[in-house]
């Protein structure tokens, strides 16, 4: 598996895959908010990390430099260490902690973040939304930094 930047006409596929986990995981939300166009928003101005194996891209990684933040992290096939090593490669490529915000019902996704070395920081809710949602981050300690 590589993980590398996304190029450019690789952003569709990206949104596909973004959308097709969404509504498999995210099953507290009713499918029509997750949208392509949100994702292709979003890349504007993040960088755009890609899993790539067998030249399909199995998994995606939407990082905020300028925040260190995580955006989003989507993958197809869960348990293969897809998520993990686009973890990763942020974490090598940041300078300083990562951190991101995880739904509260996302529990699998809070277990994988917790497993990956995240800790909570803070916690709340978006304006005009009922999800709340926990803010973790990666310290850099012991991770080879």
């Amino acid at each position: 598996m590589e993980v590398r930047r996304a190029r450019f006409d690789e952003l569709g596929t990206c949104a596909d895959l973004y959308v097709r986990v969404l509504c498999e995981t995210f099953t507290w939300l009713p499918s029509e908010r997750h949208r392509r166009e949100d994702f292709l928003s979003a890349a504007k101005d993040e960088e755009v990390f890609v899993a790539v194996d067998n030249d399909q891209i199995v998994g995606l990684a939407g990082f905020f430099r300028p925040q260190n933040f995580l955006h989003s992290l989507y993958v197809d096939t869960r348990g293969v260490g897809v998520g993990k090593a686009l973890v990763d490669h942020i974490q090598a490529s940041s300078d300083g902690p990562i951190s991101l915000k995880v739904q509260v019902p996302n529990l699998k996704a809070q277990a994988f973040y917790r497993r990956e070395g995240f800790v909570c920081i803070a916690q709340g809710r978006d304006r005009g939304s009922d999800i709340r949602w926990l803010k973790l981050v990666r310290p850099t300690e012991g991770l080879g930094r």
